[in-house]
């Protein structure tokens, strides 16, 4: 893996190691024998090379000099610097000699690369590892993401479900209280009318002839549980006391008190006396 990876360096160094010999040639061979220009284009492309395997040698020891790497960037500018300037003083083509003079930076630059690459390698042992750790975190986060989804989903239901039957209850408790309302109306006209008392008591004539009695619809609301102490009263009173406290109470105003307001009086002072009983001694005394 670590071949193929410098094959690109590699054969950028080569083709400027070429170019840069053959412009030496080609730049000194006019103006010294061809023997000392290669030379000096051996001897540019030999620093060059040398300085770069022992750059490489000490990369591959986990090892780094400063010095080396100077000398090495050095003799990449004297290349460079040989390309620019033959190709200022060529007499044709000047465009296309500048356009590789770029080449030994280049080189360069990729090796610097390539060591960047050798310093951050992992092995496939370690990359399968970490191709596992992350597939593994995906998988986690994705069930997470599903696990909110159904939890928000079932909520939402819920809340629905919850929303609905409360809805039909309010709904319940509206009809039913419409219609009490309606039967409280009624049986409270009925209660108020001036007829009701004679037509009952012309229904219940035939049954008890000679007995004039007075009928009341029953009263709804709530009423004041007796306390102990009204119940021992209650049982010692008889039939003509409890006769004259209801006479007096009914009698405390004028008009005479109905039998629903002097029911309210009666336990209201304290007394108390089975329903049976207060409406026996009220049909008494009325």
């Amino acid at each position: 893996m670590t071949a193929r990876t410098a094959l690109p360096a590699v054969a950028m160094t080569v083709v400027s190691m070429v170019l840069t010999l053959a412009v030496v040639m080609m730049w000194l061979g006019t103006a010294m024998p061809w023997p000392v220009a290669l030379v000096v284009g051996l001897g540019i492309d030999g620093g060059w090379l040398a300085t770069l395997a022992y750059d490489r040698r000490l990369a591959a020891q986990g090892d780094h000099s400063t010095p080396v790497t100077v000398v090495g960037w050095g003799f990449g500018l004297i290349a460079t610097g040989v390309l620019i300037a033959h190709a200022l003083t060529a007499e044709e083509h000047t465009g296309a000699w500048l356009a590789v003079a770029w080449l030994p930076i280049a080189a360069k630059a990729l090796w610097l690369v390539h060591g960047l690459w050798e310093r951050t390698a992992l092995t496939d042992d370690a990359l399968s590892a970490i191709q596992e750790i992350q597939q593994e975190a995906r998988d986690e986060a994705a069930v997470a993401r599903a696990r909110l989804r159904a939890e928000a989903v079932t909520e939402e239901t819920r809340l629905t479900a919850v929303t609905q039957a409360g809805a039909r209850v309010a709904h319940v408790q509206a009809r039913t209280a419409e219609t009490l309302s309606r039967a409280w109306t009624t049986l409270e006209t009925a209660r108020k009318g001036e007829g009701t008392g004679r037509a009952l008591t012309s229904v219940t004539a035939p049954v008890t002839p000679g007995v004039t009695s007075r009928w009341d619809l029953p009263v709804w609301g709530p009423t004041d549980s007796p306390q102990p102490r009204a119940l021992e009263a209650a049982s010692a009173l008889s039939d003509d006391v409890l006769d004259g406290l209801v006479d007096a109470i009914r009698r405390s105003e004028t008009p005479a008190l109905s039998y629903r307001d002097m029911a309210a009086r009666f336990r209201t002072a304290g007394h108390s006396a089975s329903e049976v009983r207060l409406r026996a001694a009220w049909k008494r005394v009325a």
